[in-house]
C-alpha cells in the first residue's frame, strides 16, 4: 500500500517536538547561508527561516494554530532572551550614563518619527483607518504593538506582521544605509537599529558590537515606553472625531 507525503505528514504532525525541530533546523539553514554569503545583510537568518516555514505551512496545509503549538517553546525563550541583554547594557553602564541626554532626545525623536512616517506612507497610498492604526507602532516590539494596535482599534494580527518585517528590513539594511551616511559611533548605529527595527535589530547589533548591542537594547526597550505613552495620545489629538 502506497503512503503519501501528506499522510506521513499527518503522522508527524502528532507530534509537538516536528514544530520545533523545523523552526530551529529552518533557522540554521538561514545562518549557514548567511555566513556562506560573507554575512550579507539581504540574507538575514531570520527572513530565510520565515520563508523557508512559511513555505513548508503552505505546501502542507498546516494551520498556524497547530504549528505554533509545537514552537511555543521557542516564543517562550524570547522572555529570557529578551532580559539577558541587560547583561551588555550593565557591561556600557558607564558609556550610558555621559550620553544620557542624547540618548532622552534621540528616542523621543526616533518614536514619534517611526510613527509618523508609517502613517504618512500608508496615508499617501491610499490606506484606510484601520491600516493607518495597525501600521504606526511596527516600530515597537511585538507584545506592546500588538497591545497598542487593539488598544487605537487596529488589527493585532496584522501589527504582528508588519513588526516583524519591520525588524528583518531594520536588520538588513540598516548596517548599510548607515554606512553609507558615514556613521561610525557604535553607540548612535545601536539606537537607531534598536529604536527602528526593535529585537531583530538589537540582535543584528550585537552580532557588530557589543556597544551597539547595549544601545540597541536600551533602545529598544524605552522606544516600547515612549510609543505606548505618547502614540494614544498623539493619535487622539490628530484623528479625533
Amino acid at each position: 500500500m502506497t503512503t503519501s507525503f501528506r499522510d506521513i505528514w499527518v503522522y508527524l504532525a502528532a507530534s509537538p517536538l516536528l514544530a520545533l525541530t523545523l523552526t530551529l533546523m529552518a533557522y540554521q539553514l538561514g545562518a549557514f547561508l548567511y555566513r556562506r554569503a560573507g554575512m550579507n545583510p539581504l540574507l538575514n537568518p531570520v527572513l530565510i527561516a520565515v520563508l523557508i516555514l512559511v513555505a513548508i505551512l503552505i505546501l502542507t496545509g498546516t494551520s498556524y494554530e497547530s504549528y505554533f503549538e509545537g514552537a511555543q517553546f521557542v516564543h517562550f525563550l524570547l522572555g529570557p532572551a529578551t532580559v539577558a541583554l541587560a547583561i551588555p547594557l550593565y557591561r556600557q553602564l558607564h558609556q550610558l550614563r555621559r550620553s544620557g541626554g542624547a540618548i532622552f532626545v534621540s528616542l523621543i525623536l526616533g518614536s514619534l518619527t517611526a510613527a509618523a512616517s508609517a502613517i504618512g506612507i500608508a496615508f499617501a497610498l491610499g490606506g484606510d483607518r484601520l491600516t493607518l492604526v495597525s501600521i504606526a507602532p511596527k516600530s515597537v516590539t511585538a507584545p506592546v504593538a500588538m497591545g497598542i494596535s487593539e488598544q487605537l482599534g487596529g488589527l493585532p494580527s496584522l501589527t504582528a506582521v508588519l513588526v516583524i518585517l519591520t525588524g528583518i528590513l531594520g536588520a538588513a539594511l540598516g548596517p548599510p544605509l548607515l554606512n553609507l551616511l558615514r556613521i561610525k559611533d557604535m553607540r548612535a548605529r545601536g539606537l537607531a537599529i534598536g529604536t527602528a527595527s526593535h529585537g531583530i535589530g538589537t540582535a543584528r547589533a550585537l552580532q557588530v558590537s557589543e556597544v551597539a548591542g547595549a544601545f540597541a537594547g536600551l533602545a529598544m526597550g524605552l522606544n516600547a515606553l515612549a510609543t505606548a505613552l505618547l502614540l494614544p495620545i498623539l493619535w487622539k489629538l490628530v484623528f479625533a472625531g
